[in-house]
């Protein structure tokens, strides 16, 4: 094992008593009385002891889901050095992108959880309540997914792709009459068996409803110092690879044109050869289950409680 590739989950993953172990480490304290500070809410206390309603709420998921991602890269970081493993790329799932930032050496963490705290925010406030909608759309090939979205759009009605989790699951998100229309159209033009399942989200997150929530984003960002990468990051919104080196304005770029795009997940894990080896940094284990839909021969290693030094 001369390299490992670093996958950083997204909202979803979230649990009370998440990271409990971690949080309640001596050595973090002092960095735990900093985040509480920078976000003027205890954090740590979230995590641990909930209430799970409170932890759902975006503001507060998406800072716990990176702060999670970043205690445990921290950990990993420490064993991987001492083994001479080196980090080939790091990526991450919506939200999971700020952790694979931190990572990366562009973003310090008391930043990306301002920032994400924000852009939840930014997120829940730029739609009300009601007016959208995601479903997860199982067992449709992309092309028809693509062809049922435009086919119930409206230029005042949109829905669209948000997430390209797997082949085989695709969410889509926008306007709730746009996306029964679309649960009309697949009826009447899927053949075979599928399933169209509305997800129990409080916005049409990586929709065009988004756009408001970008620009506010965007905004927040100028305040927030970002660097060039050090390490080889795979972004969400175009599946690309951006080399060490890539300008600041191009990663800040990169993340907010992600808050109203589509999750290029597929697309971005397809980027990795059969040969590598993948480690889940984060709360829970789905990015393990959408590797094993894309690409099966790709190991994926979940270290959400796991012990390190037994993996590696």
């Amino acid at each position: 094992m001369k390299t490992v590739n670093l996958l950083f989950p997204g909202q979803g993953s979230q649990y009370v008593g998440m990271a409990k172990e971690l949080l309640e480490t001596p050595a973090n304290q002092g960095l735990l009385d900093q985040v509480k500070e920078a976000l003027g809410f205890d954090l740590a206390d979230l995590m641990i002891n909930g209430p799970e309603e409170k932890l759902k709420l975006t503001e507060f998921t998406q800072p716990a889901i990176v702060l999670h991602s970043y205690l445990l890269f921290n950990e990993l970081k420490k064993e991987l050095d001492e083994k001479g493993i080196k980090i080939g790329h790091v990526m991450g799932h919506s939200v999971g992108e700020y952790a694979a930032l931190v990572a990366a050496g562009s973003l310090n963490i008391l930043d990306a959880l301002k920032a994400v705290n924000q852009r939840g925010k930014f997120m829940q406030e730029a739609v009300p309540a009601g007016h959208g909608k995601m479903l997860a759309i199982l067992k449709v090939s992309q092309d028809k997914i693509e062809e049922g979205c435009l086919a119930s759009s409206t230029d005042t009605e949109k829905v669209m792709p948000a997430n390209y989790n797997a082949p085989t699951q695709i969410v889509v998100s926008g306007h709730a009459a746009a996306c029964d229309r679309l649960s009309n159209w697949l009826s009447e033009n899927i053949e075979g068996p599928y399933r169209a399942v509305e997800l129990k989200v409080s916005a049409p997150f990586h929709s065009s409803l988004m756009v408001p929530a970008a620009s506010n984003l965007e905004t927040f960002l100028t305040g927030i110092t970002f660097n060039e990468n050090e390490t080889p990051y795979i972004a969400n919104i175009d599946a690309k690879k951006y080399e060490p080196g890539t300008p600041a304005d191009q990663i800040k770029k990169n993340l907010v044109d992600q808050v109203a795009g589509s999750v290029q997940w597929t697309q971005s894990f397809s980027k990795l050869t059969e040969d590598e080896i993948c480690f889940e940094v984060g709360p829970g284990k789905t990015l393990m289950g959408l590797g094993r839909s894309i690409n099966r021969s790709i190991k994926i290693t979940p270290l959400d409680g796991a012990n390190l030094k037994e993996i590696l």
